[in-house]
């Protein structure tokens, strides 16, 4: 009688390592220089106000839209007496005449001039104050436009602390999630990914 050879046991297949929910997320890349998130600019506002990151700054970059921190939520003669004391300062508005304000004013549901008069507002504020300061100080005032999509509401404080706040579609600025980053060298952090876009931005301006 001829024997019967039994069938090979089944072996299911494994699953490849690194895949899917059983990953170890420990060996994952991360972002060493992030050191918070916060839902919304109102909450970041909350934690880490207009004075606290700028009364003992030495140097200041910003660019995004209208600048509120700078313009609207830090005192006028807070600016001049750090411009007075040596700090240097650029700030980088969303041109007021150009077509990508009215563009990010009718993609946010503003009525017609809303952000340009508020940018134009911010400009002449800033304006006024470099108007004010003797010639050496007036020089450490830089102001910028540029007509581009906005992307980001970018300040950089003494090239070691930056804020980040990315512009929404559909949403208003003041709701956009916003980062906090501290350079610490770190070989994938996102530190000199916004500190090159905000020094490229300004070579593609003009001044006012």
């Amino acid at each position: 009688m001829n024997s019967v050879e039994e069938p090979e046991p089944r072996t299911e297949p494994k699953p490849a390592t690194g895949a899917g929910p059983t990953a170890d997320i420990s060996a994952l890349p991360h972002m060493a220089d992030v050191t918070a998130v916060f839902s919304s600019r109102s909450t970041f506002s909350s934690a880490y106000p207009a004075s606290t990151l700028l009364d003992s700054a030495r140097e200041i970059n910003a660019a995004g839209l209208s600048l509120n921190m700078l313009c609207q939520n830090y005192p006028d003669h807070q600016l001049r007496r750090l411009l007075e004391s040596g700090t240097r300062i650029r700030c980088l508005f969303l041109d007021p005449n150009g077509t990508a304000i009215r563009a990010r004013e009718a993609e946010e549901g503003h009525v017609e001039n809303t952000l340009t008069t508020l940018t134009a507002l911010n400009i002449s504020v800033l304006t006024r104050l470099r108007d004010r300061l003797d010639p050496t100080s007036s020089q450490r005032l830089e102001l910028h436009v540029y007509d581009e999509t906005i992307r980001f509401n970018i300040l950089i404080v003494d090239r070691a602390l930056c804020v980040v706040q990315p512009y929404l579609p559909q949403a208003r600025g003041v709701d956009s999630p916003t980062l906090v980053i501290r350079d610490n060298t770190a070989a994938e952090g996102l530190f000199p990914v916004f500190d090159q876009v905000i020094s490229e931005m300004w070579e593609r301006s003009k001044p006012i």
